[in-house]
């Protein structure tokens, strides 16, 4: 029986302090390949990644966190991968967690996974989620799930375990090339009739990993709900 092949797309922008601890801890055995998108990092990124030794690809201008995964996925198919992990290469979430994330999806159990931060409201600010995000994560992912008729707890994460299907399926490229393309996804591939799990992963919020500002988090929050309206009240339009 054919392995599955697993690629690790790291989408990287100002992340020379944090993406060779990230590269670390990915677990030897379990994925077959690493490729990076740099998205014109002003810092010493791609040096990094050179020294390394990792399959990069580099946009010659800022494109934006969506348009980063865009060139992630997109690559990752053409590289033959059937699973496809997405991690954030900041050091926020645990790469040893990946082996678990990708079984539900060799056992086609589902077809996204999600590395969800959320147990308790005590762990998670522990940790340190700034409690604006905890509580803007808890009300959209209240409205989400309604919405959509699912129960997760949370889908605003930056771990996420793609099966091919999903990336050949979806029209991704039409998406936003901002932080909104997350949601996007997962709204699109709920509708699309793919199956959407989570396992918890521990994120740690340390002092060199990146966060959008506040006023980005606000943006990215009405756009999530303009997303979820849409798919509401003009469903056929959406798809």
């Amino acid at each position: 029986m054919r392995k599955n092949k697993t690629i690790v797309v790291l989408p990287a922008y100002n992340a020379e302090k944090t993406i060779e601890k990230t590269y670390r801890n990915i677990p030897q055995g379990v994925v077959d390949e690493i490729l990076v998108v740099d998205d014109a990092s002003l810092d010493n990124t791609t040096h990094v990644i050179k020294k390394l030794k990792l399959k990069l690809f580099i946009h010659e201008k800022n494109l934006g966190y969506g348009a980063n995964q865009k060139t992630c996925y997109k690559e990752a198919l053409k590289l033959g991968a059937d699973i496809i992990v997405m991690l954030h290469p900041d050091y926020q979430y645990d790469p040893r967690y990946i082996k678990y994330l990708i079984q539900p999806i060799i056992d086609r159990d589902f077809d996204i996974m999600l590395g969800t931060r959320i147990r308790t409201r005590s762990e998670t600010l522990k940790n340190g989620m700034p409690i604006y995000k905890y509580f803007g994560n808890r009300i959209l992912t209240l409205f989400e799930n309604l919405v959509l008729g699912l129960n997760l707890t949370e889908y605003h994460t930056g771990y996420r375990v793609f099966h091919k299907s999903v990336l050949q399926k979806l029209n991704y490229a039409k998406f936003s090339n901002d932080f909104v393309f997350d949601q996007q996804m997962l709204i699109y591939a709920h509708a699309t009739g793919f199956r959407i799990g989570e396992f918890y992963t521990p994120c740690m919020y340390r002092k060199e990993s990146s966060s959008i500002t506040f006023s980005k988090s606000v943006k990215y929050g009405v756009e999530t709900i303009i997303n979820l309206l849409y798919y509401i009240f003009d469903k056929k339009r959406f798809l």
